[in-house]
């Protein structure tokens, strides 16, 4: 099949009228090739043609944010392969609906005609639900078509993935949202009644979000045509799309990955854009008080010994001061863990002693630092040889700590940046101390 008819209108294909639709609905693509914003899977090289260009058309999961075309290209790939549309939504339908789809899907088969279901919302159905797809993907009766907004590794179960191949869609960037608004332009027949600034200020309203882009062109379309609108007026009149983020979700720990890495890479500025988010997002500032707290540990440790009480200050003064001004303390804390010398080295340290202490199971401690209360401990040797370091001349007596016979194994080792480079001073001065006392 020639790659020009695969992004042509699909020949006989009805146009729906234009009389009271949205205008995001009239806009909709009738051709592939029309949608915006995904050329990784629609474009020549794109997976999806392919799969077209070769007529094997597989099961598969949709994945990416709202109004980027996951509908429109389900709709277009069962008109592209000759495949029956058959479309249910996971929050309003059960077991039974299915039910109902597959023997729908099972005589058509026996009719020659193929079926693509079409499931939005697919992450609400339970396992159960998730189950019942199998025998039917398996047979060939159906080609699934799922969309999700959310991670599929997290919402869907093994068996229905590995089933079907998951291709993520990408939030529309500038460029594609701007390409909406010029086709928004030539459908209406006239261009958007704002300035330049407040066009840039349309398109980041949306977030990404095509549908929400165009039903705010619509209401812009809908003012008399007599004034331009700046920034200001823009702001005024439209409401602002609310960014994506839910706390139980994976944009939640996306988020707080992105907070903690910029961190580690103490890039002070890009801490705080992250910390914004999370905030604009609704997220509860104790959890994110209690995440860079960890974060103060396992990051810098002992390269700023200060790290830690910075970190426990901002999260008791916002217990203090609440929402909104003891935000300000932890974005205190994010900027002063941001900007601290990093070590990870009391982290990997306590790693490798807790796999010792499994390795070595129950081996008792060196009989001379056992204390011997008892007349009968003490005649069995306990704390027998024992040295006191306080009156040892370095207050260092060099005594093995270990178990007998456990090799003296490294576990703390100390970084040159911050405070840890004094510590490893110290370290060697007391291994050189205790080679000679040995």
């Amino acid at each position: 099949m020639p790659a020009d008819d695969l992004f042509g209108p699909p020949p006989g294909a009805e146009q729906p009228s234009a009389v009271a639709q949205p205008l995001a609905e009239r806009l909709r693509p009738r051709a592939l090739g029309e949608i915006v914003g995904q050329p990784h899977l629609l474009g020549p090289e794109g997976s999806l043609t392919g799969m077209l260009l070769r007529h094997s058309l597989a099961s598969l999961i949709l994945w990416g944010p709202p109004g980027v075309g996951k509908t429109t290209i389900a709709r277009l790939l069962a008109t592209q392969a000759g495949l029956h549309f058959r479309q249910i939504s996971a929050v309003f339908s059960g077991v039974a609906d299915l039910k109902k789809v597959f023997d729908e899907a099972t005589r058509l088969r026996r009719a020659g005609q193929a079926t693509l279901l079409f499931v939005d919302e697919i992450h609400r159905f339970n396992r159960a639900q998730q189950d019942a797809f199998l025998p039917v993907v398996e047979a060939g009766t159906i080609v699934l078509v799922g969309a999700t907004t959310e991670n599929p590794s997290f919402a869907l179960n093994g068996a229905l993935l590995s089933r079907c191949q998951v291709f993520v869609l990408r939030r529309l960037d500038d460029a594609a949202m701007e390409q909406l608004l010029t086709r928004a332009e030539a459908e209406i027949q006239r261009p958007l009644p704002l300035t330049e600034g407040a066009r840039a200020s349309l398109r980041a309203m949306a977030d990404g979000d095509g549908r929400a882009l165009l039903n705010m062109a619509e209401q812009l379309f809908a003012l008399p045509p007599d004034g331009t609108l700046d920034e200001a007026a823009l702001t005024q009149m439209l409401s602002r799309r609310a960014a994506l983020y839910d706390r139980d979700r994976e944009e939640h720990y996306n988020l707080i990955s992105a907070l903690h890495k910029s961190m580690r890479g103490s890039d002070a500025d890009a801490a705080l854009y992250w910390l914004a988010r999370m905030l604009a997002g609704g997220e509860d500032p104790r959890y994110i008080a209690r995440r860079i707290t960890r974060f103060a540990a396992e990051d810098i440790g002992l390269a700023d010994p200060q790290a830690l009480p910075q970190a426990l200050a901002a999260w008791e003064a916002y217990e203090r001061l609440g929402s909104p001004e003891g935000e300000i303390c932890i974005a205190q804390a994010v900027l002063y863990l941001a900007t601290a010398p990093k070590s990870n080295a009391a982290y990997k340290a306590l790693g490798a002693a807790n796999r010792a202490a499994k390795e070595t199971g129950s081996l008792m401690p060196p009989m001379h630092i056992l204390n011997a209360p008892t007349k009968l401990m003490k005649n069995l040797g306990y704390g027998a040889g024992y040295e006191y370091d306080h009156e040892t001349e370095e207050a260092f007596s060099g005594q093995n700590y270990f178990p007998e016979g456990m090799g003296r194994p490294d576990f703390y080792r100390p970084v040159e940046r911050g405070f840890e480079r004094e510590i490893v001073k110290r370290l060697a001065y007391w291994a050189k101390l205790r080679e000679e006392k040995a």
